[in-house]
């Protein structure tokens, strides 16, 4: 079958999406209003971007009503964000601040989630991710009625201590992060305990016919 997008509401739009684009990481992201409270929320249209400026990219859907968010409306006004991954022992308190709360009611205090400050942004980290990035916001783009793609740089980079195997050669250890991604369907994870390598291969000139090899 072929789906012809415009045709299709923005719902079922949606589930084509989360159902192919897999398994998608989960950015679980920290962020405080200009009330003082802290938001958590975890979002999966989220990927890494670039290395020069390091870059995440953030993509935030509205409420029904087309209203922002908590996370979208905090980048808007205050410019910053934290970026925290998410391990298997934290999906329980990642799921919890999934919930609907009330604007005055902070995710970390009602899921329970430890914190520890941030070195230069004002959100907090989430004390027991295996990584967190502190971000300024340097692009906001609202491209279309329901969603804002927020684009941050990376001005700080934290890895717990136990994942970094050689910190000279930056080795580390990303399996032993146990990091779980979204799946098709609204409830289904995936555990990135199940990998396998391949290399990387160099183009074979006598594909065409050039059996000497020479460069063009």
């Amino acid at each position: 079958m072929k789906f012809v997008m415009a045709d299709l509401p923005p719902r079922q739009r949606y589930k084509l999406l989360v159902s192919t684009v897999t398994p998608r990481p989960i950015a679980w992201v920290t962020t405080r209003g200009t009330n003082g409270v802290v938001n958590a929320a975890p979002y999966s249209f989220f990927n890494a971007m670039g290395d020069d400026p390091p870059l995440l990219v953030l993509g935030l859907l509205k409420d029904a009503s087309g209203t922002n968010k908590d996370t979208a409306t905090n980048i808007i006004e205050t410019g910053e964000f934290v970026v925290n991954l998410v391990s298997e022992n934290d999906a329980e308190a990642m799921n919890q601040s999934c919930v609907d709360a009330p604007r005055d009611v902070s995710e970390i205090d009602y899921a329970g989630i430890a914190t520890t400050p941030a070195e230069r942004v004002v959100p907090p980290l989430i004390a027991t991710a295996p990584v967190s990035f502190e971000c300024i916001r340097r692009e906001l783009l609202e491209i279309g009625p329901r969603q804002v793609i927020a684009v941050g740089e990376i001005v700080v980079t934290h890895i717990r201590n136990e994942f970094i195997t050689d910190p000279d050669k930056l080795h580390i250890d990303t399996a032993a992060m146990l990091l779980i991604g979204r799946m098709h369907g609204a409830g289904t994870y995936l555990r990135n305990s199940n990998t396998f390598t391949m290399k990387r291969p160099t183009f074979d000139p006598a594909w065409r016919g050039d059996p000497m090899g020479e460069k063009r």
